[in-house]
């Protein structure tokens, strides 16, 4: 019987290669991303054990409700990987109320809203792991950054008393914490072969997943290797 992942913001970048990489070992995936086309383009491209649905994460009830539809469908949620993100750059006191609150209803609200929502039935099962992607943001902040800084040492936190919540019902909670990272997040377009690729934050993912029973890595940096200049 395959297992059974939610990846948000599954549909592109970092969190398109996760779900990848989990199809790859066959297990059976559930993405969300805020737009129906985006879901639909990733339904076509991806294939495999695949299913996907429109979700704002911003909303607690459009997450409740998905994640109903995941247990009605599928029993049991082995992993769920807090992967939507964005980001609003700009001084202090330039970036506007409305754009403070989206970054931090979306990276931090939605992890919250998600790990609520699934975690009675990883308690009901006794097993599962709660992987959020937070960022190197989170621990080292940034001019311009106010809200993105805050909504990423925000995740670090929730992450970390989570783990310490869940960790006696058998679920494990771990934060990666990437730099830079090929994708065309922030406007960008993905550009440098030096930066971490979306397949390498999958691949960290899955590590984690595969550790024994008895050892829970809860917080782990990953940087490029070799960034220019260095």
């Amino acid at each position: 019987m395959s297992q059974i992942a939610i990846v948000t913001g599954g549909s592109r970048g970092i969190g398109r290669g996760i779900a990848e990489a989990f199809l790859a070992e066959g297990w059976k995936v559930w993405i969300c991303s805020r737009s129906q086309d985006s879901v639909d383009s990733a339904l076509r491209e991806m294939g495999g054990q695949l299913q996907g649905r429109p979700v704002d994460v911003r909303d607690q009830g459009q997450v409740e409700r998905f994640v109903k539809e995941v247990l009605d469908a599928e029993g049991r949620i082995d992993c769920l990987v807090n992967n939507a993100g964005l980001g609003r750059f700009g001084p202090v006191d330039e970036i506007s109320g409305d754009q403070f609150r989206e970054v931090i209803e979306t990276n931090l609200n939605g992890c919250f809203y998600f790990i609520r929502a699934v975690a009675p039935a990883m308690k009901k099962q006794g097993s599962g792991w709660i992987v959020n992607i937070a960022s190197l943001a989170g621990k080292n902040p940034f001019a311009g950054g106010a809200a993105y800084n805050a909504s990423k040492f925000g995740l670090v936190g929730l992450s970390e008393a989570a783990m310490l919540d869940l960790r006696p019902h058998g679920i494990r909670v771990a934060s990666i914490l990437p730099g830079s990272v090929a994708t065309e997040f922030g406007g960008g377009h993905g550009e440098g072969s030096w930066k971490l690729q979306p397949a390498d934050i999958a691949s960290m993912v899955l590590h984690l997943i595969n550790y024994p029973d008895n050892a829970l890595p809860s917080l782990v940096e990953m940087r490029p290797s070799r960034p220019p200049g260095k």
